[in-house]
């Protein structure tokens, strides 16, 4: 066995648990695309996703969903849907 082939199945048998720490200020924000369904008030129109709450280094481009007319939209990125809570 390769000194690469045995430390691949070190690595699989001993995984590397790494845990990301981080800034203060990040604690408040949402997880982009963690769920598939989000709802929303007035307060959050226009309404973009991800949302302006949400981390946006890992996501996708902000892109502007019409949800005012029928009360319900699907992200064309995520596949997050939205509905307008009245």
């Amino acid at each position: 066995m390769t000194a690469c082939g045995a430390s691949a199945i070190m690595r699989a048998q001993h995984p590397t648990r790494v845990r990301a720490v981080a800034p203060e200020s990040s604690d408040r924000l949402i997880q982009p695309n963690a769920q598939n369904h989000y709802e929303v008030t007035q307060d959050n129109l226009p309404l973009s996703c991800p949302m302006p709450g949400m981390q946006l280094w890992n996501s996708h481009p902000r892109v502007f969903l019409p949800v005012e007319k029928t009360g319900w939209a699907k992200c064309p990125y995520c596949s997050a849907e939205y509905t307008l809570r009245k």
